[in-house]
Parts: structure tokens; sequence; C-alpha cells
């Protein structure tokens, strides 16, 4: 090539532009896909909602939930453990006689609402309470890590019907029954507010098939902090006073020493 000659022009390569379609993909439901995938197999965080936990879970706080547990579960591998605090939705023929069990979303359609609670009974289990007492296949159920709470808080209720049957027949769903048998693929889960309307559980629509279990809460993770002292007014049934100082809120959800010292 001589003094004189030119350089051909070069030829630049584009990436071809991508299409609508690859746009809607990338933009909006790769997103969507990749944060239903992940909460539905992965993990997910759940609110908590009203007090039935208390004094254990304050409304509004927020748990985190591995969900691949859940479906390792249902595929045979492990199972959940007496004391574990589940994320299930209440069985339908309960839902449709309890009116806060059976939700409408915005007039279109019915929904039951995701409940969190205390697994006491695993299947094949013989549940019995009498005076606000737990028992389990013929044990009694140290119940200290809630009982002691309410009994502080003058409410303790070991006089009405859910608080003496495993099955108190309130709203027809099960016949009322002082002890019952955990049937096969069911879990029998009571709330830790031990007041006379503190928790619609098992008691009133019996054991929750696995199918209907979503996960495990494994730990606290919002607020960061709270107060260590919560007031409960047993006549409103609310929590009437949050007081003390403030206390790192992040923890796992361990499960009460009393179901350790159950042998069978």
């Amino acid at each position: 090539m001589t003094r004189n000659d030119q350089p051909a022009d070069k030829v630049v390569s584009r990436p071809p532009q991508p299409t609508t379609l690859q746009k809607l993909w990338k933009e909006i439901l790769e997103p969507i896909v990749f944060a239903v995938v992940i909460t539905q197999f992965i993990a997910t965080l759940v609110g908590v909602d009203g007090n039935s936990m208390m004094p254990n879970l304050r409304n509004r706080e927020r748990v985190f939930v591995p969900k691949y547990e859940t479906w390792l579960h249902k595929a045979g591998v492990g199972n959940f453990k007496r004391g574990d605090i589940l994320i299930f939705k209440p069985p339908r023929e309960a839902a449709a006689q309890i009116g806060n069990l059976n939700k409408s979303a915005f007039g279109l359609w019915n929904y039951r609402p995701f409940l969190i609670k205390r697994l006491i009974g695993l299947p094949g289990d013989r549940i019995s309470i009498s005076g606000g007492e737990v028992t389990v296949n013929g044990q009694k159920l140290d119940s200290s890590w809630t009982t002691d709470y309410w009994r502080q808080q003058g409410c303790w209720d070991n006089q009405s019907d859910l608080a003496n049957n495993a099955a108190s027949g309130r709203i027809g769903v099960v016949q009322q029954a002082q002890e019952i048998t955990v049937p096969a693929g069911h879990y029998f889960v009571m709330g830790d507010n031990r007041t006379m309307n503190g928790s619609e559980d098992s008691r009133m629509f019996g054991p929750v098939p696995l199918r209907d279990i979503a996960g495990r809460a494994a730990a606290v993770v919002w607020p960061i902090m709270r107060k260590t002292t919560a007031k409960y007014d047993c006549a409103a049934e609310t929590v009437a006073e949050l007081s003390g100082n403030n206390e790192l809120n992040w923890r796992v959800l361990s499960r009460p020493e009393g179901f350790s010292e159950l042998t069978k």
C-alpha cells in the first residue's frame, strides 16, 4: 500500500435491537417470574396480623419463612416438629362459616387468608385439653412459655369450651370432644394467645392438612427494635400499652422447651 492509499472504511457491527416481546420479558415479566419463584419456592416474608400469637409474636411483626422446607416436607423429606410456628390456610369448610376467615378481594372473589399458629400435634398424636392445659399422648405439655404471661395479665382462659376441649364444636365444623387423634397428613395448631377469644385454631376448625401449610416461621425480621413489655387489655382484647426499654427484635423463633420434654 502506497503512502497515498487510504485504508478501507471499517464496518461497525451493532447488536440487533431487542424485539417488543424481548423488551416485555426483560423489563416486566422476568422480574415478576423471578420474584414468584423466590417467594413460592425459596423464601419469603410474612406479616403477623392480629394478637393470636401474643406474647411471642406481636401484631405487624414480619417473619422469615424458608419455603423450600415445606416443599421438601410435601415431597416426603423431613417433617415439621411440635413447637414450630406455621403459616397456613384454614380448612375450606371452616372458612365458609367464620367471617374473618373468608375474605373478599374487591368484591370480585373470596379467598382464605393465611393464619399463623403454633404446631401442637403431629399426625397420630392424641391431643386433649382441660382447664386450659394441653396434653399430648397422655403427657402434659409445659405451656409456661405463654400461660405465665396470660396469668400475669389476669385473663388466662381455663373455663370456656375452647379451654376444655380439643374440638370445641363452637361453629359446627367439628364435633365437641375433649380429646382427638390427629389424622394422617394433618397437624393440630393453636395460637399462643390463651384468652377466651384469643385465637381461632384447630380447636374450632380441626387439624390442618399438609397441603394447606405454606411454611414455618423461622425468625422475626421486622421491626428491628421493640419495647420489652406489652400490657394486654383483657376486656378490649387488644394490647393496651407498650413500655420498657427498646430491645433488638431480630430473633430466631426456636421451639419452646416444653416440647422437647414430650417423649412420644
